[in-house]
């Protein structure tokens, strides 16, 4: 590795020991289901996040509740301190594609339909109220 490419990257590894998130990868459904459910959370504080995946009815709900509270696990170990309601808001979450599986399925008159079984991962950044604005 190059010295400017090193420097680079030290960079970026002190700027993210500041940043508590919370990284979820291969989740077997679609990037625009998730995206879905990942709007909903956008900008909103984190107790309030929890309550709105807890009662939605969407399934990728379920697993950002559980990247929420791992985001929020993360914050309170490099602070030090127990989060508390109104502190905390996700500043930044974003769904990205992951490779995605390419199946065939049998199809009339010796034809092959392609089933593309998608996936995503999501990234969750959590930070006080205070910094986010």
């Amino acid at each position: 590795m190059g010295v400017r490419k090193r420097q680079s990257a030290d960079k970026i590894k002190e700027a993210r020991k500041n940043v508590a998130f919370a990284k979820l990868t291969n989740v077997p459904s679609s990037p625009r289901k998730m995206r879905l459910v990942a709007d909903m959370i956008r900008g909103v504080e984190v107790f309030r996040a929890l309550g709105i995946l807890k009662f939605s009815n969407k399934e990728a709900a379920a697993k950002l509740e559980k990247l929420l509270r791992s985001a929020i696990a993360n914050w309170e170990a490099k602070n030090e301190q127990k989060a508390e309601s109104g502190m905390l808001c996700v500043s930044t979450i974003y769904v990205n594609c992951a490779p995605m599986l390419k199946r065939l399925r049998p199809a009339p008159q010796g034809r092959g339909y392609r089933i593309r079984k998608r996936a995503n991962h999501v990234t969750l950044i959590v930070d006080t109220i205070d910094n986010a604005k």
